[in-house]
């Protein structure tokens, strides 16, 4: 089974940013609202109970969410320059076609289309959002032997990776692998041309990322940041800005141990569907959210 369920994101606005990604990435809305009190909480992020959310989907119909909450922006934040959620990776059918459209858009390519050495399975390109969000779209063209990867049915189609920045690698690749059984996959030294650009390293500096696994699904890389990495700014008790939270579907969450930071209890809407969720703080503070599969 697939385990990626949403990534929410903290914007100052969620329907504008909901309205962008309606118009440019063709994506739909499937649910707005105020946020449940309950679910902010099971986040710790009581200060974010009763602000506003859209959940959105991609136009394949895929069952996998991306959702904008409202909430502060620290103006000392800056992307791809601290710990926790980097990037979201979206698969794409044509990478140069999405480039081209992007282009009269304002979402910032700060990565055009570009072959990588040792990775001909993929190409990809990243872009900024204009609530600095870091989005990786790329066109799958082959599958490792170790695992598969999806096939994008729309030309921006689903979530399928999520990429975290990481002060001990190893470390957190042995939490994951604790508290939710995931596998070690590839791990590569690359030269990393966005987190080149955002600390002002040589183009040619390279990068140790890992990727996880569950079966034959990657679904995570994890990315060794460099020494000049912070930790994100937060207010006590609310979200952070950026990529603030990722959810994963679990086929028993009762077999997890936690520790969560509320008990797991039943939420409703369209990432949840009335099942049991709860939510964990990895390291870095990084949040976690697993939601029972069934």
């Amino acid at each position: 089974m697939k385990l990626l369920r949403a990534a929410t994101l903290t914007v100052s606005d969620p329907k504008a940013s909901a309205a962008r990604y309606q118009r440019w990435f063709d994506y739909e809305v499937v649910e707005e609202g105020r946020l449940d009190a309950g679910l902010a909480q099971s986040w710790g992020a009581p200060g974010a109970a009763g602000r506003a959310f859209v959940t959105l989907r991609p136009a394949s119909g895929a069952e996998v969410f991306i959702r904008f909450i409202e909430g502060p922006v620290p103006p000392e934040y800056v992307p791809l320059r601290t710990y926790g959620w980097a990037a979201i990776e979206i698969c794409v059918s044509d990478t140069w076609a999405v480039n081209t459209r992007l282009e009269a858009s304002p979402f910032e390519i700060i990565g055009p289309p570009k072959e990588l050495e040792g990775l001909p399975t993929i190409l990809p390109m990243q872009v900024r959002g204009p609530d600095q969000e870091i989005v990786f779209l790329t066109q799958i063209r082959g599958d490792p032997p170790e695992y598969d990867l999806p096939r994008a049915a729309s030309l921006i189609d689903k979530l399928f990776i999520l990429v975290l920045a990481c002060s001990d690698l190893a470390g957190s690749m042995a939490w994951f692998e604790e508290k939710m059984g995931l596998l070690g996959g590839r791990s590569l030294d690359l030269v990393y041309s966005v987190i080149n650009q955002a600390f002002g390293f040589p183009a040619d500096r390279k990068h140790l990322l890992s990727t996880m696994t569950h079966e034959r699904d990657m679904f995570l890389e994890l990315d060794q940041y460099p020494v000049e990495t912070s930790v994100r700014p937060a207010a006590p008790g609310d979200l952070p800005p950026g990529i603030a939270l990722v959810s994963f579907l679990h086929p028993d969450l009762a077999s997890l141990p936690g520790p969560w930071l509320k008990p797991p209890a039943p939420r409703h809407g369209p990432i949840y569907g009335g099942r049991l969720s709860a939510t964990m703080a990895a390291p870095a503070g990084t949040l976690v959210e697993i939601i029972q599969a069934a």
